[in-house]
C-alpha cells in the first residue's frame, strides 16, 4: 500500500512537469476515455457497481406488444455528453439545460414532473456518471503510455 502511494506521489509530479499544452493533450485523453466509460454503463443499463438500472414503471395505458427503448439512448450521445478538457482539469458532462436536468434527476433520486402538466413522481436513483476504481487504473495506465512516448 505504501508502494502505491509513493508511486501516486511519483506521477503526480511528473505530471506537474510537463507543459500546459501536453497536459491539456493527455487530460483530453483522461476525458475521451472516461465518456466512452460512461457510455458504455449507460448503454449496459447498469450503476458504476455493476447492480441494474432501477426498470421503469410499468405504465397504466401501455399498449401490448409496444416495444420501449432503453433509457437514456439519447442522452448518451455524444451531442448531449461532453468531454472538455483544460492543462488542470478533465471533466464529463451533460449538455443543455433539458439534459441536465434530466440527468441530475435520475442521479440523484429527485422528484419531477412527468411532462408538461403530468404528474410530480420521484424518480430512483440511478447513477449516470460515476469515476469508479477501474477508471483511476486505467488513467494512470493512460499516464505511464504518455510518458513512456515521451521518453
Amino acid at each position: 500500500m505504501k508502494d502505491l502511494l509513493e508511486l501516486d506521489d511519483w506521477l503526480a509530479g511528473l505530471v506537474e512537469r510537463l507543459e500546459p499544452p501536453q497536459r491539456k493533450k493527455l487530460m483530453q485523453q483522461w476525458a475521451r476515455m472516461l465518456r466512452r466509460r460512461q457510455q458504455k454503463s449507460i448503454q449496459q443499463q447498469q450503476n458504476p457497481d455493476g447492480t441494474p438500472f432501477a426498470p421503469r414503471k410499468p405504465q397504466k395505458r401501455e399498449k401490448s406488444g409496444r416495444v420501449r427503448r432503453k433509457m437514456f439512448t439519447k442522452l448518451r450521445t455524444a451531442r448531449f455528453m461532453k468531454a472538455k478538457a483544460t492543462a488542470n482539469t478533465a471533466e464529463v458532462t451533460f449538455a443543455g439545460g433539458a439534459a441536465q436536468k434530466i440527468a441530475r434527476v435520475h442521479h440523484y433520486g429527485l422528484r419531477d414532473r412527468v411532462g408538461k402538466r403530468g404528474v410530480i413522481v420521484k424518480y430512483p436513483e440511478r447513477h449516470l456518471l460515476c469515476v469508479t476504481k477501474t477508471d483511476v487504473e486505467t488513467i494512470e495506465h493512460i499516464l505511464l503510455v504518455y510518458l513512456s512516448d515521451m521518453l
